[in-house]
């Protein structure tokens, strides 16, 4: 089995699990005691503090271990706006942050709170433009991602950074997907990360607040975390994350010239080896092991599970395999193709002999998927000048494959109606007609659904 999912979690680094192990021995005592156990405890604890600290960049009486990376930013952001509540409540954060970045949003903007999003362009990036647009007088906090989860795009954080502190505003970084690679760049006020991304144990995050900035803690405190983490912590797995950092930090700069160049292969020949599809994401400020790509008329879903049975682990933003049967928020966000999603993220070590297995079953599993869809033939016939097409009730991507059945039924300069009620329509009509080379005239109001009206140009 190939696990092609490591941007979701990374498989555990062999150092991390002899540390693991070695401090379940020495580590089992609470830190916070006087006598021999646990000073040998709080060893291990400080030992493993000052590691992160120098893996980050900062000082070890600035970071926090939390009980996962996104309790790590759920603590980072109302810390930081209670912090700053005097000068007002107004959070900025960008459209393609993770989950948890936009839940603790949603959470403050529901306890009366304003959020400003900031939009970003096709490759995924921000404009830090954008972010000093969106400052005001009473901006608390902005949040903005070193890199994104989904495509592996790197942001701008040193020139966002530069600008926030201009305006006397801190930024909080989510650097989870980065921080393996190599610091985050920038005049950052806070940091939030996960050992399980770069191959420590599931269960430590990391909360990094500097120095001179105001930050309150939301939650019961209690002497541990400098009360901003209550709780035992979780020591044994605490150590086996910084060792396994450190780890990673020893080997990025080699493997991270392989995975580039492994990603690279497959961002030059999926397109080569299977028709209609668009590879998205930044093609140069990216991520080394990340690649995504989405393929018109195929059900994400089902070509998760044929390349599972073919022996792949990869990950999806497709609507069709989510729970909510919206789009990727990210691709959303994009404004790329949703169907047929594919997020490969290689882990350090993977062999470039899979990579190649890869792309040699791809293009067989695609068919299969779109075959079982009934994915259109190149033949039409011109029939009408105007044609509409009933897709309500169905998912995509069938609401696409049918419009690419119809599209040459209709003259140049001829349009179909798609009436759909499926969300992922909405962006994925509009992808199609970008890739396609027809035009998208927009949506209309439909007695049920929506109305998308697509013109032929060619």
């Amino acid at each position: 089995m190939s696990y092609f999912d490591a941007a979701s979690a990374a498989p555990l680094h062999p150092v991390a699990r002899q540390a693991l192990l070695a401090s379940l021995d020495e580590g089992w005592a609470d830190p916070a005691r006087l006598y021999r156990e646990g000073r040998k405890a709080r060893i291990l604890l400080d030992a493993a503090r000052e590691a992160v600290a120098e893996a980050v960049g900062c000082r070890a009486d600035e970071v926090v271990f939390t009980s996962s990376g996104t309790r790590a930013v759920h603590t980072g952001v109302a810390g930081a706006l209670a912090g700053r509540r005097r000068v007002g409540r107004h959070l900025i954060v960008s459209a393609v942050e993770h989950s948890s970045v936009l839940h603790s949003a949603e959470a403050f903007e529901a306890a009366g709170g304003a959020v400003s999003t900031v939009a970003v362009d096709r490759a995924g990036a921000v404009d830090p433009s954008a972010y000093a647009a969106a400052l005001r007088p009473d901006t608390a906090l902005a949040c903005l991602q070193s890199a994104n989860h989904e495509v592996g795009t790197v942001q701008p954080v040193g020139e966002v950074a530069e600008v926030c502190r201009a305006a006397g505003v801190p930024l909080l970084v989510d650097a989870a997907q980065s921080l393996g690679w190599g610091p985050v760049e920038g005049d950052w006020s806070l940091l939030t990360a996960s050992a399980h991304k770069w191959g420590g144990p599931s269960g430590v995050g990391l909360l990094v607040v500097r120095k001179g900035v105001r930050f309150a803690a939301q939650r019961p405190v209690d002497e541990r975390e400098s009360g901003r983490a209550s709780g035992f912590e979780n020591l044994p797995a605490i150590v086996a994350a910084a060792a396994s950092l450190r780890a990673v930090r020893a080997e990025a700069a080699q493997e991270a010239v392989r995975l580039r160049e492994l990603t690279e292969r497959i961002r030059t020949r999926v397109p080569q080896l299977v028709p209609d599809v668009e590879v998205v994401g930044d093609a140069e400020r990216r991520l080394p092991g990340i690649v995504t790509f989405s393929c018109l008329y195929v059900d994400g879903e089902a070509l998760l599970h044929e390349l599972d049975r073919e022996g792949f682990s990869v990950s999806s933003g497709s609507s069709c395999t989510s729970s909510t049967l919206t789009p990727s928020h990210v691709l959303k966000a994009m404004g790329v193709l949703s169907e047929g999603n594919v997020r490969v993220s290689l882990p350090p070590g993977v062999a470039a002999e899979d990579v190649e297995r890869f792309l040699d079953v791809l293009p067989g599993t695609v068919a299969g998927v779109r075959e079982k869809l009934g994915a259109p033939s190149p033949a039409t016939v011109v029939r009408a000048a105007e044609l509409v097409v009933d897709s309500l009730g169905k998912r995509c991507p069938i609401p696409v494959i049918e419009l690419a059945k119809v599209i040459g039924d209709v003259p140049v300069g001829g349009t179909v109606r798609v009436l759909s009620d499926d969300e992922a329509a909405r962006l994925d009509i509009p992808a199609w007609c970008e890739m396609r080379g027809q035009e998208y005239v927009g949506e209309e109001p439909a007695e049920r659904g929506t109305a998308y009206v697509v013109r032929r140009v060619s």
